[in-house]
């Protein structure tokens, strides 16, 4: 049997994502892309060419476990880790590799957001195999990098060491938060830069020598269940453990601090589809540069305009330019793609103003 894991991580609510992506039915769930299958399909369709289908556990907030049994019907229950709170991705990734330490102590492991675009699955497979080597080999926390193309505001940037190759993988210098754009103009001229993707590979036994340095409470509140987990006890405590827990994100609590991380530039056309314009940016478009979902839209003297629409309604298009317009069945929004940075603060106004109704 394989000693190579994968954690798909698919408990988040995709706010920037709104109104398409609603609390109860997020935009990993959700055929994004119109290619058949959804996000979270088509992050468990990459994986199959990295290991075994039993190899596979997605970690979800407790209230989505019926879709991904409906989407993922040949997970078993206990490949998905239900999570009862959200606490960001440090105490989701804590919990999934002591669950998993509990029965192959030696694995090593993938972790990756259920919801990007992978232009070239075939390399990408690659790339994650030769991570998971390097990662069994050595001492290292490793991300994957993306090479940039633009100065792109939207992304957390990684600054390697050009100088201590070893097979293409890199040692990390800094992490930079989402940047201003003369600072991600900078980056991109230094050619020392790359986009943080937000997958990680490592050993369970680096990851949880990681925690128990920089995280040690959450590394101490997982670490006590290893008698429990895969029993009918793993459910009340986990519960425990997550009341316990701050809500911290991995890069922030491990990755930032830590000495032994590591990065591979990647070349696999990539996306986080952390935005509409993300989307838009992967999407087919015509000739006017729109990008066009649902067959019933009409557009004149429009151009560069990301519209989503429903069967069954005519959305008609005239004079916009480089605008989102997006139509659920009880909300429509039409924003400036330019400004879409500010849909989740729109969200958050439509729910103190409006309450959960349209979330």
């Amino acid at each position: 049997m394989s000693n190579q894991y994968v954690a798909i991580m698919a408990g988040g609510i995709g706010s920037r994502f709104w109104p398409k992506s609603r609390v109860d039915y997020p935009k990993q769930f959700l055929d994004i892309l119109d290619v058949g299958r959804t996000l979270l399909q088509l992050t468990y369709d990459r994986f199959r060419k990295v290991c075994p289908a039993e190899n596979i556990y997605i970690v979800t907030n407790e209230e989505y476990t019926p879709i991904v049994k409906e989407q993922l019907p040949d997970i078993l229950p206990e490949q998905i880790l239900e999570e009862p709170l959200r606490r960001n991705t440090a105490p989701c990734i804590a919990y999934v590799t002591n669950k998993l330490a509990s029965r192959d102590p030696e694995a090593s492991m993938v972790i990756t957001p259920s919801d990007h675009f992978v232009v070239d699955p075939e390399d990408f497979a690659h790339v994650i195999k030769k991570g998971l080597s390097f990662a069994e080999e050595h001492d290292a926390l490793l991300t994957l990098g993306i090479q940039p193309t633009k100065p792109d505001t939207g992304y957390g940037y990684i600054q390697y060491n050009d100088e201590s190759n070893t097979e293409g993988i890199y040692q990390v210098k800094t992490f930079t938060e989402k940047p201003t754009v003369d600072i991600a103009k900078r980056f991109l001229e230094s050619g020392d830069f790359l986009w943080n993707s937000g997958i990680f590979l490592w050993s369970l036994n680096s990851i949880q020598k990681a925690f128990n340095t920089h995280l040690p409470d959450i590394h101490e509140a997982f670490s006590q269940g290893h008698e429990v987990y895969f029993t009918d006890e793993e459910k009340d405590f986990i519960a425990q453990a997550y009341s316990i827990c701050p809500n911290i994100a991995i890069d922030f609590g491990v990755m930032e601090k830590a000495e032994n991380v590591y990065v591979i530039p990647s070349r696999f056309g990539w996306s986080d589809l952390g935005t509409w314009s993300s989307l838009y940016n992967v999407y087919q478009k015509d000739n006017a540069g729109n990008a066009i979902s649902g067959n019933d839209v009409m557009t004149y003297d429009s151009k560069n305009c990301m519209v989503m629409g429903r069967d069954g309604k005519l959305i008609v298009l005239q004079g916009l330019d480089n605008y989102c317009v997006i139509d659920t069945e009880d909300t429509l929004l039409i924003c400036d793609k330019n400004k879409e940075q500010e849909i989740k603060d729109i969200a958050n106004d439509v729910k103190r103003i409006k309450g959960d109704k349209y979330m």
